[in-house]
């Protein structure tokens, strides 16, 4: 059920009393982690603890980079999913466009491209990990061209 096809739900949660919308609020915060993370982020972070954050998944790349080399590229792509699964939930959480821009660019300039191929398997990681990459890289120019000018020169 969405509020906007309710109007008379949306006039009456903003009727009620303080105390009754702060423990609801309360409630469906509980339920829901990311939404938690945002408001927590939004109410009781700064703009230190948002570099922190960027520097950290950037930390945890450039760590995991040396290990990709070594892997084949079913395995590689594991990684790199995951990679990219943390820069989406920092821009769940911080909805910081600039950042998340950041970041996808900064995994996708160090991801290595050559993997020891399987011989035994029929599947193909190759093209899979491949097809994969190109879409990230779409993504993160689409929202690329969607920053202003200026943020754009900046990275």
């Amino acid at each position: 059920m969405k509020l906007s096809e309710h109007k008379n739900l949306k006039s009456a949660i903003t009727d009620l009393p303080v105390k009754e919308k702060d423990r609801l609020l309360l409630r469906l915060i509980a339920k829901d982690k990311v939404l938690t993370e945002h408001l927590h982020y939004k109410l009781l972070e700064s703009e230190i603890d948002l570099e922190d954050r960027k520097e950290k998944i950037k930390a945890d790349v450039s760590e995991q980079i040396p290990e990709l080399k070594k892997l084949n590229a079913k395995e590689a792509l594991v990684k790199v999913r995951k990679m990219i699964t943390s820069v989406n939930h920092f821009y769940k959480v911080t909805k910081d466009p600039i950042g998340e821009v950041e970041l996808k660019i900064f995994i996708l300039n160090n991801v290595p491209f050559d993997y020891r191929r399987s011989i035994l398997g029929y599947r193909d990681y190759m093209i899979l990990f491949s097809s994969f990459y190109i879409k990230t890289v779409a993504v993160t120019i689409n929202k690329y061209r969607k920053l202003h000018e200026d943020l754009q020169f900046d990275l």
